[in-house]
């Protein structure tokens, strides 16, 4: 099973799992509120919820692979120049100072599945994060292969370099805090993640993949 552009896959999810969104403040919040237990939780019910959204993915591009490839290249062009959107997006919000605001006092007991249920839903229910996995995942399917085993490859690798990160951000939340709240460290991430997604937004569009006849 080949997934075409891996190593681009590689460099986006990991710089737009690093990027300060809802899932870094849920569990931020979470390891405040309970400590590193509930934020590793947390993580895991997030990370969970990211096979559902690439199932979903994988379902809608074997619809479109049987209709034509036509259909499917053009479904690869409207996710690449939403990746320049997005890309574009970042570097807009380099306007605004957002901060992310976190719940101070001592860490309580958070019953596991609590946290669990609050990371799943938080994901599967996040509009953007499904529109996201449908633009995005399509530029890198090989359409000689199972579209849905190759989803579930790449969620799977965003499962554990999610993980990694937001675990990590749980267990050094201290150090974590004063960087998320750092207006300077925030406009240094959009402005980064903004070049290197319209980047590669720019190489999949002029990439043209190899087709089954």
């Amino acid at each position: 099973m080949h997934i075409l552009n891996l190593e681009a896959f590689l460099i986006a999810i990991t710089i737009l799992t690093l990027t300060p969104g809802l899932d870094t403040a849920l569990v931020i919040r979470n390891t405040s509120r309970g400590g590193f237990n509930d934020g590793a939780i947390t993580s895991l019910g997030i990370c969970l919820g990211l096979f559902v959204h690439a199932t979903f993915s994988a379902l809608g591009i074997s619809v479109i692979l049987t209709q034509s490839a036509e259909l499917f290249a053009f479904v690869k062009t409207l996710g690449a120049a939403y990746l320049i959107w997005l890309g574009i997006s970042s570097l807009r919000a380099l306007k605004l100072n957002q901060t992310i605001e976190l719940e101070k006092g001592k860490a309580n007991t958070v019953a596991a599945s609590r946290s669990l249920r609050e990371g799943f839903l938080s994901n599967v229910l996040n509009p953007k994060t499904a529109v996201f996995y449908l633009a995005f995942l399509p530029q890198f399917i090989n359409p000689e292969h199972s579209p849905f085993l190759q989803s579930l490859l790449m969620a799977a690798i965003h499962f554990v370099i999610a993980m990694v990160w937001q675990c990590g951000l749980s267990g050094m939340l201290n150090s974590a805090k004063s960087l998320l709240n750092n207006g300077n460290f925030v406009r240094w991430m959009e402005g980064t993640t903004g070049a290197v997604l319209i980047i590669l937004g720019i190489k999949l569009l002029v990439e043209e993949p190899p087709m089954s006849s």
